[in-house]
């Protein structure tokens, strides 16, 4: 089930023909939404208890980090992903960090700067809310941002420098997965008549105005320029170190179970241990529970 997530090095993220809704292999399945829905809350509550179990062995070996990396279009259910597959996680051992509009020291620097500094250390968990590859998709759909980015003169434009942040990302990742952290990247992929059904929701019900910002409405016009935006990326920056998954997102209770399954398989593929103790160290535990056991 979530290999037919994947999208393969070398091969088209093939968007416009990827569900949005349902997985071919037919997960929930609950002969209705009602009945899907409650196995995939089933489900979901399996992926977090072995999510969590997952993060006190991560945190014990402490020779590895997990970063995890959603990237959606707006109203495609980041937040509520974040809040309902890592709601069994330690705080302690998990940060949450959101990307949007680059701010003006952060657009002093390279457009990998703002995510490379707050990396998740090994033994943690870091889940990007957007990432660096804004700086990727956002300027594909308006290329004029690029005259904000204070890039050297001589700089390429248009498809020339993607490819250039297409390869710098690649060389990013591969080198974060040599040093031990596991990049997990996540599309939620949602449908242009779900997103306006979210984004009325957020309009008919006060308890959510908040969510709304006229941005959003602005940026759904060009609901297919994102959509080919994505298509290129994916496709050029999807590697075997660090596929992407496409996860479909239009029913909530599908998309959040699997991305608690796709978290729990790439922790379980680092085959992590609980360090042995050396001599040294087995002697001063034996010494206090001798102690202990005195009192």
């Amino acid at each position: 089930m979530l290999q037919e997530l994947v999208v393969e090095p070398g091969r088209a993220a093939d968007l416009k023909h990827r569900s949005t809704s349902s997985t071919r292999a037919n997960f929930p399945a609950g002969g209705s939404l009602p009945q899907a829905r409650d196995l995939a809350e089933r489900d979901l509550e399996s992926f977090r208890e072995s999510l969590s179990s997952a993060q006190e062995l991560l945190y014990a070996s402490s020779t590895h980090a997990l970063l995890v990396i959603l990237q959606a279009l707006d109203a495609a259910g980041k937040d509520g992903t974040i809040k309902h597959v890592m709601s069994g996680l330690n705080p302690q051992g998990c940060e949450v960090l959101s990307f949007r509009a680059p701010s003006q020291e952060e657009l002093g620097h390279d457009f990998l700067w703002r995510c490379s500094r707050v990396l998740p250390a090994r033994g943690r968990i870091g889940i990007f809310n957007r990432s660096y590859y804004e700086d990727l998709l956002v300027p594909r759909v308006h290329p004029e941002l690029v005259d904000d980015q204070h890039l050297p003169p001589g700089s390429p434009r248009g498809e020339k420098l993607w490819a250039q942040r297409e390869q710098d990302i690649n060389d990013f990742e591969r080198h974060l997965e040599r040093s031990g952290t596991r990049v997990v990247k996540l599309f939620l992929h949602v449908s242009k008549d779900e997103q306006r059904r979210r984004l009325l929701e957020r309009l008919d019900q006060p308890s959510k105005y908040w969510k709304f910002s006229p941005s959003d409405l602005a940026e759904r016009a060009h609901f297919e320029a994102y959509q080919r935006a994505y298509e290129a990326t994916i496709a050029a920056t999807s590697t075997p170190s660090a596929p992407w998954y496409v996860v479909p997102a239009d029913h909530k209770h599908v998309a959040r179970a699997l991305v608690g399954a796709i978290l729990v398989a790439a922790v379980e593929q680092l085959q992590l241990r609980v360090p042995e103790p050396s001599a040294e160290q087995r002697a001063v535990l034996e010494a206090a529970r001798v102690k202990l056991l005195a009192e």
